[in-house]
């Protein structure tokens, strides 16, 4: 048990900052988003759980838990026997465990919160300002594909510039602008509307606060922003292989390049950006790789499952303890 608190500490911080670090700088997820995706969601979950495991190891050898699984003894009375300044680490470490499970709760409902409240605001403009149903513009969406039972969750927007983005939530809205329809064919609009139905499809967004909320999470010293920018363009290469599948690579090459200064409010997720380079230029070569996909399974299979383990069946065995007292 005494080992187990720094091997856990140790883990905790090395998934953090250095794992992120590294995997974010390799082309490989480029043919392989969704392992890719996977593989980044396991090193997320792993830190959180070896950040609490350790906790877990130090709580035990601070307050010795005894058959019945309550508490012997007190944190001060086990100066003497770990040596003060052992004590005063394992101290200075739970007290970093609590900090981080209190950020993580206090982060997820601070995102949860506020970007649901900015996108019920920005959908109500949407709603207000769209153009879809203007006698002078409503043949826009009635000679385009998006013409049918699925138009209605379209809004259009009277700029000139092209613009598409998604609402995610209940109430979903794809946002396009007349610049959209004037500069884009038929293929070019059905790939970019393809490609923001995919996100409210799969409900990316919720990938994305869950990756926002362990971020904000983690002591700024030990983080990595990695993690979140890299899950951030694979989730756009997993709306790309989407839109691939109903129009092929050329038209949403197109039309992600006459939408590549495409912005979106926050909480929304535009087709444009600062990875629309690296995306064109992945279409024009082959996608997919099922040995490299099978080998980041299993490596977050392997992640996932050691502290899984470790925490739970601690956990479960001290519960079941106190239950039985």
């Amino acid at each position: 048990m005494n080992a187990t608190a720094p091997v856990f500490a140790g883990l905790a911080l090395l998934l953090a900052g250095p794992v992120p670090a590294l995997l974010s700088r390799a082309t490989w997820p480029y043919r392989t988003p969704r392992a890719a995706l996977v593989l980044w969601q396991a090193v997320a979950l792993a830190a959180v759980l070896s950040a609490f495991g350790s906790g877990l190891a130090i709580a035990s050898l601070l307050l010795v838990p005894g058959p019945d699984g309550r508490p012997t003894t007190s944190p001060t009375k086990e100066i003497d026997a770990l040596g003060l300044g052992l004590w005063l680490i394992y101290v200075v470490v739970f007290a970093l465990t609590l900090l981080v499970g209190a950020r993580l709760i206090y982060a997820s409902i601070r995102v949860g919160v506020h970007t649901r409240r900015r996108r019920a605001r920005h959908r109500m403009l949407v709603d207000l300002l769209d153009q879809g149903g203007d006698p002078n513009h409503g043949d826009l969406i009635a000679t385009s594909p998006l013409a049918g039972t699925r138009a209605a969750d379209i809004r259009v927007l009277a700029a000139a510039e092209p613009i598409a983005y998604c609402l995610p939530g209940l109430r979903q809205r794809v946002v396009l602008s007349q610049g959209t329809f004037a500069n884009l064919s038929k293929s070019e609009l059905t790939a970019i509307v393809s490609h923001e139905r995919s996100h409210l499809r799969a409900r990316h967004d919720l990938v994305l606060e869950a990756f926002t909320a362990a971020h904000e999470a983690f002591p700024r010293v030990v983080r990595s922003k990695s993690a979140l920018d890299s899950v951030k363009l694979l989730i756009e290469l997993l709306a790309d292989d989407s839109a691939v599948k109903v129009t092929g690579p050329t038209p949403l090459a197109r039309a992600l390049v006459t939408c590549s200064n495409s912005t979106a409010p926050q909480g929304a997720m535009a087709a444009g950006g600062p990875t629309t380079l690296i995306r064109i230029q992945r279409l024009t070569g082959p996608l997919g790789d099922l040995r490299i996909a099978t080998a980041a399974y299993a490596t977050a299979a392997a992640i996932l499952v050691v502290p899984t383990l470790a925490v739970a069946i601690p956990w479960l065995v001290e519960l079941n303890r106190l239950l039985r007292a």
